[in-house]
């Protein structure tokens, strides 16, 4: 797959388009692309999908501040495993909103070459925003682009979209959230130095830092994950999002800590990635460390029972 990051590069009428924000890459946006491969490769065209750097919703309201559940690099990556041929980088900025859907249609024509435009089920574009599927439709005959609308995704877990599944992490429904998005919910970092208070309880834990600040973080407490050291395996373990009550050493700072099952390897400075699986309990202040540790253990049990139910975790 070509990464696109500039117009006029792709040869005029060679491709099968479609466009939109793909945050999560869920089953409706998974739907909408293998249905894009499909019309593209019976034309005989190259298929695109023409995504934003930034949330329109970002650009147009920038005091709303919506977070991502996916960086730029994952949604190209998973863009990239549905086997689209070309992913489209476009910068939504002022001049792009006040375009009408002719203009609109007409832009993506003549910059990326597109021959063949197909929309989701309920997607708009153009600042008219009244206007329908058979406005798109009359503007493309005039402009010599075909326009295709794909079916609605009525799957078991349906409806699905970006913001339901921002508001399941954000309540801590990761395992939903996971079932909507066909994939979990993936968080990356860097391992930092922490205060190693769970080193002495005998859950030596690695402290998350360096987070997209764009990407959701999910309602803070207890969590079953699966993690990743650098290029390594999955392995089994537990996370604590919050702000450590009962040792009282963070302050009012969130941090994101990570016990990794039966494991002794140095992780300091290193990347690490974690896969919520599911929601433990809520962030406790305990009354001593005592209580702390026997909660932890019970917490480990739990997550590895969790974790063996759900061995295969490929949604």
């Amino acid at each position: 797959m070509e990464v696109v990051t500039r117009p006029h590069i792709i040869a005029p009428g060679s491709i099968a388009a479609t466009i939109g924000m793909f945050d999560g890459l869920h089953r409706g946006h998974a739907m909408l692309i293998d249905y894009l491969n499909r019309q593209a490769h019976s034309r005989g065209l190259k298929s695109a999908v023409i995504t934003f750097r930034e949330h329109p919703q970002n650009v147009l309201r920038p005091d709303t501040d919506l977070q991502m559940i996916m960086t730029l690099d994952d949604r190209i990556e998973a863009i990239r495993r549905h086997g689209a041929d070309y992913v489209i980088l476009m910068d939504f900025d002022l001049q792009l909103a006040r375009l009408d859907s002719f203009n609109y249609i007409k832009l993506i024509r003549d910059n990326y070459g597109v021959k063949l435009l197909i929309t989701g089920f309920n997607h708009r574009f153009g600042h008219n925003r009244s206007e329908g599927f058979d406005d798109y439709v009359r503007h493309g005959k005039e402009l010599g682009v075909e326009l295709m609308q794909a079916e609605e995704y009525r799957g078991q877990y349906s409806p699905v979209s970006s913001s339901i599944i921002r508001r399941l992490i954000l309540a801590g429904k990761v395992d939903d959230a996971a079932c909507c998005l066909g994939h979990p919910f993936v968080l990356h970092g860097m391992v930092e130095h922490g205060y190693e208070v769970g080193r002495e309880l005998g859950f030596p834990t690695a402290n998350i830092g360096n987070i997209d600040p764009s990407v959701v973080i999910p309602h803070r407490g207890a969590y079953a994950v699966r993690v990743k050291i650098g290029n390594g395996h999955w392995q089994g373990g537990m996370a604590n999002i919050g702000i450590r009550p009962t040792v009282g050493n963070g302050g009012h700072h969130q941090s994101i800590e990570v016990h990794i099952f039966d494991f002794a390897g140095d992780v300091y400075d290193k990347p690490i990635d974690v896969q919520f699986v599911r929601f433990l309990r809520t962030e406790l202040k305990l009354g001593s460390l005592e209580e702390l540790k026997r909660q932890l253990v019970e917490d480990r049990a739990r997550s590895q029972q969790i974790l063996r139910e759900c061995h295969d975790y490929s949604i």
